[in-house]
């Protein structure tokens, strides 16, 4: 008789974002990519949303989502995953917060809180970003960030802003 094999699935979400070389097709193509990741299988994605630039001055709107997976990955695993599809679109780490082809974020990771020298989860300011906030509102209303921190709290202190949905 053959072995069953458990396989447990882990539920994440990521955040993604793009301000150069053609953002809304940057964003669509790595949503196309996430859902061809090995070990993983794409649940659902937000709407695509503009925000108005973090960081450095001077940088073009930028276009961002959140989507859905589940993973057999464990977190490191995924952050590497995540990291070849930036490489793919030519991401170049070149200033903090700066312009970029492509940005794949790991903002929850089940309901694990992880803090080391790669990888901060829940992401390290996912409670002050309105574009991660509404996209994920979108997909996953009754999410908790933590144990203690609702997605609906989270939004109460972080207003929308000029994010808009497109």
């Amino acid at each position: 008789m053959a072995e069953l094999s458990c396989v447990t699935w882990t539920r994440c979400y990521i955040g993604l974002g793009s301000n150069l070389e053609h953002p809304v097709t940057q964003v669509a193509t790595a949503l196309l990519e996430l859902e061809r990741l090995d070990h993983c299988r794409a649940l659902v994605h937000s709407s695509l949303y503009r925000s108005d630039p973090v960081g450095p001055p001077g940088q073009p709107d930028y276009i961002n989502a959140v989507a859905s997976v589940e993973t057999t990955l464990l977190p490191l695993e995924l952050l590497d995953a995540l990291q070849a599809i930036e490489q793919q679109h030519q991401r170049v780490r070149i200033q903090h917060w700066g312009p970029r082809t492509l940005d794949l974020d790991l903002l929850l990771y089940g309901d694990q809180q992880i803090n080391n020298e790669r990888l901060t989860v829940p992401h390290a300011f996912i409670q002050a970003r309105n574009f991660v906030l509404y996209p994920l509102a979108e997909i996953a209303p009754d999410l908790h960030i933590t144990h203690k921190i609702s997605l609906a709290s989270c939004l109460k202190n972080c207003e929308s802003g000029s994010l808009e949905r497109i």
